[in-house]
């Protein structure tokens, strides 16, 4: 079971404006957690692997009786885009929490993910990568971006010569935007490949996509909370 502040499962230390907190549980209890009342950045480590399905993705889309099989979650996110599949050791997970009024704050949805896709590319510029772009456009879709958040590229997502390696969605309420960040430290589609049931010529198409960073999570984080402050 998830923890939340209070219950002495989170690590919080304060350090600039961000407050920085630490997640462990199944990612539909992460996916549960109330908003925070200022800004804050919370790295989730899921329990089990899971799909995750963005907002308004069909729970058909995933292969169930497969899932359950392989001991998968399968989740549905409240901010948009395509599936991501978590597993410990693959994936940075970090939510960034901006309240609404916060100077970060901005009323454009789509530039709203620029200074976080900057503070991500700084990051990874800090532990040596290279050849990396912040998407300032619209989207961009391809055949498997409806089905596979790494298949294509939104505002403020962050890739290493051409293939994508932040992926950035968002929910807005009264209360501010949370930013959800899968950061890839290894790319491997199969899992999504075989859970969404997309044939294997997605296989083919989807490795250039995307790309892992390779570095242990923990280097990311620093690095991440170094950029913010």
């Amino acid at each position: 079971m998830a923890s939340w502040p209070g219950e002495g499962g989170w690590g919080a230390a304060r350090a600039g404006r961000f407050s920085r907190l630490r997640a462990a549980g199944p990612a539909s209890e992460l996916h549960a957690a109330p908003l925070p009342d200022r800004p804050t950045v919370t790295f989730c480590d899921v329990a089990r692997p899971a799909v995750v399905l963005g907002s308004t993705q069909p729970l058909a889309d995933v292969d169930a009786e497969r899932a359950e099989a392989l001991g998968v979650d399968v989740v549905r996110r409240r901010s948009g885009g395509g599936a991501v599949f978590l597993a410990a050791g693959s994936v940075v997970w970090a939510d960034v929490f901006v309240p609404a009024g916060d100077p970060l704050w901005e009323a454009d949805v789509g530039r709203a993910f620029w200074w976080l896709g900057d503070a991500w590319a700084a990051a990874l510029a800090s532990l040596g990568a290279a050849g990396l772009s912040v998407h300032r456009g619209g989207l961009v879709r391809t055949r498997w971006s409806p089905k596979v958040c790494f298949a294509g590229l939104g505002p403020g997502e962050v890739s290493v010569d051409g293939a994508k390696v932040v992926g950035l969605s968002q929910r807005r309420t009264r209360a501010g935007a949370l930013f959800q960040c899968a950061c890839l430290l290894s790319w491997d589609p199969a899992p999504l490949v075989e859970l969404l049931r997309l044939g294997q010529d997605a296989a083919a198409d989807l490795a250039p996509m995307a790309t892992g960073i390779g570095r242990p999570p923990a280097d990311v984080e620093r690095a991440l909370l170094a950029a913010f402050d």
